[in-house]
């Protein structure tokens, strides 16, 4: 006795087809699914809300009497003589800091990677300001710049710096180098960490088959190690650069803004227009004029880094 077998009509055959592959792609969104409102309930609604806030002329004592004005807050921003200070202020702290840091975590990288008795104390010690609270580091280089118990006024007068111990960062003119050399400091070991570690991942055959062919140790830099740091250096720089634009508290701990807000940036303005004066209308405006120069700067490094990774 022979079994009949029934041979599926061509449209179901296509109808089974079609339902796997809908399964198979809508399966690894489903498991996605938890962490896609979590992103969107933490990341995407405040962000919409505070760019919705930028809209209305909203201060705190009023929650409901927030009107909407349109791109009134934004006209005021450009009319605004403090925030172009600030803005200026931004790319003095982020470009000083983020020069600095950079070449110091290189060199401390290059140090680091090679072999040598005490490396391991040295590697601690590097390391040691990434661990330090923020508040402590500005409390302490306050400390350091104060005119009659702090070091460093006396340390300057003695090398011929300064005319006399003073306050410098209640002067106007010097006042942004106290945050700058402490937030120096403190990213250093960002950039020696990573760099380090992109340093140990370049094989080491590569250097050998370079002495071989009589390559300098500056040629081998040149040829070899800047090209294999690359894309790790426009990665680094780029995340800690939007960090630094976002870092107000060596700022807020240190001077608080002043003296005549000539150590105000941008982040540490949003702070004080929203929460001293209570205008989360002007302090939203500028929080997304901000964003917009962060988006635009974080989208020409990552245009480097793809090239640097293709070549």
């Amino acid at each position: 006795m022979t079994a009949n077998h029934e041979i599926p009509a061509p449209g179901a055959i296509r109808g089974r087809l079609s339902g796997g592959y809908a399964r198979m792609v809508a399966e690894p969104w489903l498991y996605l699914l938890p962490a896609l409102l979590l992103v969107g309930l933490v990341i995407l609604v405040p962000l919409a809300i505070g760019i919705g806030y930028s809209f209305r002329e909203f201060t705190l004592l009023r929650p409901g009497a927030a009107e909407w004005v349109g791109f009134e807050n934004y006209r005021d921003i450009w009319g605004d003589a403090k925030f172009w200070r600030t803005l200026k202020n931004t790319f003095v702290w982020t470009g000083v800091s983020l020069f600095f840091q950079f070449f110091l975590g290189l060199g401390l990288a290059l140090l680091l990677n090679n072999g040598f008795r005490g490396r391991r104390v040295v590697q601690a010690v590097v390391f040691l300001p990434w661990a330090v609270p923020t508040f402590l580091i500005g409390l302490n280089f306050q400390w350091l710049f104060n005119p009659i118990i702090g070091p460093l006024p006396h340390w300057m007068y003695a090398l011929g710096m300064i005319e006399e111990p003073y306050n410098i960062l209640g002067n106007p003119d010097t006042a942004l180098y106290g945050p700058v050399l402490a937030n120096v400091w403190y990213g250093v070991p960002f950039f020696a960490i990573t760099l380090l570690a992109a340093l140990s991942s370049i094989p080491g055959e590569l250097y050998e088959a370079a002495e071989i062919d009589g390559a300098s140790p500056w040629q081998a830099f040149v040829k070899i190690t800047l090209p294999f740091l690359g894309p790790m250096i426009a990665i680094t720089v780029m995340l800690r650069a939007i960090w630094i634009a976002n870092f107000a508290d060596l700022i807020y701990v240190m001077t608080g803004g002043g003296p005549a807000n000539s150590t105000q940036i941008l982040s540490s303005y949003i702070f004080t227009t929203a929460f001293r004066q209570l205008d989360f209308g002007h302090a939203s405006a500028i929080a997304v004029a901000l964003l917009i120069l962060l988006m635009i700067y974080s989208a020409i490094l990552l245009t480097i880094r793809s090239r640097l990774v293709k070549t």
